[in-house]
C-alpha cells in the first residue's frame, strides 16, 4: 500500500514509482510468456489483432513493438491485469472501484524500439470526471538508457494540449509553444510499477541500449467515470469493471477537455497514428 508521502506526491506530480509490487517469479512469468508470443510473431508479417510490428520486422528477426490486449491471450497478462496489489494501490488514488477501459504491452528491444511521442492520455479518452491513470508493470529494469517512461510533473493540472495537426487529430502534442522542459525519467527495477494521471503529459525515448524493456500499460478509471464519447452497451461498458458495482450515475467535474475528432486517416496503435507528425520532438533531438 501507499504512503501518505507517496499519494501527497502523486497528488502533486501526477505520478509515481513503486518497486517491487510483482514477485521475482510473476516477473519471470511475464517475461516468459513475452518471450514466447514473440516467438509467435515470426508467423505473421504484418499488423495483427495482437501484434503491432517494428519497422523491419521478419519472420528470421522479430520485432514487435506491442502486443494488443495481452489480457485477452494469455492468463499470466490477465493475473497482472487483476493483480490484488496493484488493484489496492489504485483504490487508494481514485476511489473505490475499478474499471478498466484498455491495456497493452509496449516493448523496446536492444538498439532499436520506437519512441511514442508526448502525449496526454485524456486527450485520446475524455470521461466525466478525471480519476483515471495508467499502471505500467516494469517486466525489465527500466532506464534513460533503454527508453524509460518520461514525466513532465505537474502536467495533469494544466491544460489539455492540442493534439491536431492540419485539423486531424494524431495523438501527439502539436502546440508549438511546448516543451517538455523539465522532464524526468521514471526508472525502477523489473516487478515495480509506474503510475501516471490521465492528463499527465509523458513519453518515451528510442531504446539505445543492450538491454529490453518491456511495459505493460493498463488503464482504469473509477466506475462513475463514464467516457465523453459515450458507450457501446450497458453489458459491455459494465464487464471491464473490476472491483465495485455499476452505476447510471456519472460523477461530473470541471476539466479541460478537447475531443479526440476528427480521427486522422491512418488509424491503429499510438505509434501508426503518430508516425503522421510534421515535427517529432524525439527525431529533432536525434533520439
Amino acid at each position: 500500500m501507499l504512503t501518505q508521502e507517496q499519494r501527497d506526491f502523486y497528488g502533486e506530480n501526477g505520478y509515481i514509482g513503486v518497486e517491487a509490487v510483482l514477485t521475482a517469479e510473476e516477473v519471470a512469468d511475464l517475461q516468459r510468456v513475452t518471450d514466447e508470443f514473440v516467438e509467435k510473431s515470426r508467423e505473421v508479417t504484418e499488423h495483427t489483432d495482437i501484434f503491432d510490428l517494428e519497422p523491419g520486422h521478419t519472420p528470421a528477426n522479430p520485432r514487435v513493438r506491442r502486443i494488443k490486449n495481452p489480457g485477452l491471450h494469455h492468463v499470466v497478462y490477465d493475473y497482472a491485469l487483476r493483480h490484488p496489489r496493484i488493484l489496492d494501490i489504485v483504490e487508494q488514488l481514485i476511489g473505490s472501484g475499478v474499471r478498466y477501459n484498455g491495456h497493452k504491452l509496449n516493448m523496446k528491444y536492444p538498439e532499436f524500439g520506437s519512441p511514442v511521442e508526448w502525449h496526454q492520455d485524456w486527450a485520446f479518452y475524455p470521461h466525466t470526471n478525471d480519476d483515471l491513470l495508467a499502471v505500467g508493470v516494469v517486466i525489465d529494469d527500466m532506464t534513460v538508457e533503454n527508453g524509460a517512461l518520461m514525466i513532465l510533473p505537474g502536467s495533469h493540472k494544466g491544460p489539455t494540449l492540442d493534439h491536431h495537426q492540419d485539423g486531424a487529430f494524431i495523438g501527439a502534442v502539436t502546440d508549438p509553444n511546448f516543451t517538455p522542459e523539465g522532464a524526468v525519467p521514471v526508472e525502477l527495477k523489473a516487478g515495480g510499477i509506474t503510475i501516471h494521471h490521465v492528463r499527465a503529459l509523458h513519453g518515451s525515448a528510442p531504446n539505445t541500449s543492450d538491454k529490453p524493456r518491456r511495459l505493460m500499460l493498463a488503464q482504469y478509471c473509477a466506475v462513475d467515470a463514464w467516457p465523453l464519447k459515450g458507450i457501446p452497451d450497458w453489458e459491455t461498458f459494465n464487464s471491464s469493471i473490476i472491483r465495485g458495482e455499476p452505476t447510471n450515475e456519472p460523477r461530473m467535474v470541471v476539466a479541460p477537455v478537447r475531443m479526440p475528432e476528427p480521427y486522422a486517416e491512418l488509424k491503429g496503435s499510438i505509434y501508426e497514428v503518430q508516425s503522421l507528425l510534421d515535427d517529432p520532438l524525439y527525431a529533432n533531438k536525434g533520439q
